[in-house]
């Protein structure tokens, strides 16, 4: 998917303003409110734009713990762990990886005890071997996409 310097303008728009209207985007854009829904439109159908719902911290609901925490498979049996780790509430993303191990999970927890009771449940799914666990302590970047967005418009600006 191409993405333009009308789309960056758009994408900037939406992580900077996201409770802004439509029309209003359209205003600031100086463009139309049918050309900026089309564009809306197209980014959400090719996969650009993949959620409107808030962002919320799990710190603030109480999970201030956050840990990364590696798990090795039995060969063969990745689907059904992963199934088995979409049951876990604290794990919060799950991702097939190379290297050491077969999953990295991104975990939230109340306390380090709590966060133990989370690593002991992975312990006992079929299929788990062993686990790896790292616990962040501190944020030093947040998630972002808005560098990587002006990067992408910069690039299509000088194509």
């Amino acid at each position: 998917m191409s993405v333009d310097e009308l789309d960056t303008r758009i994408l900037r728009l939406l992580i900077e303003e996201p409770r802004t209207s439509v029309r209003e985007y359209a205003r600031i854009l100086g463009i139309a409110r049918g050309t900026l829904q089309a564009r809306l439109d197209r980014l959400e159908r090719d996969g650009v734009i993949t959620g409107t719902g808030p962002t919320l911290s799990p710190a603030a609901l109480g999970h201030p713990v956050l840990a990364f925490v590696h798990v090795e498979v039995t060969q063969g049996h990745l689907d059904e762990v992963g199934e088995a780790l979409a049951g876990v509430p604290e794990i919060v993303e799950a991702f097939s990886i190379t290297g050491g191990g077969d999953l990295m999970t991104r975990v939230v927890a109340r306390d380090a005890g709590h966060l133990e009771d989370v690593i002991q449940r992975l312990i006992q799914v079929p299929g788990v071997v062993r686990t790896r666990t790292e616990v962040a302590l501190r944020e030093r970047v947040p998630h972002r996409l808005l560098p990587l967005v002006e990067a992408i418009g910069r690039a299509a600006k000088g194509r």
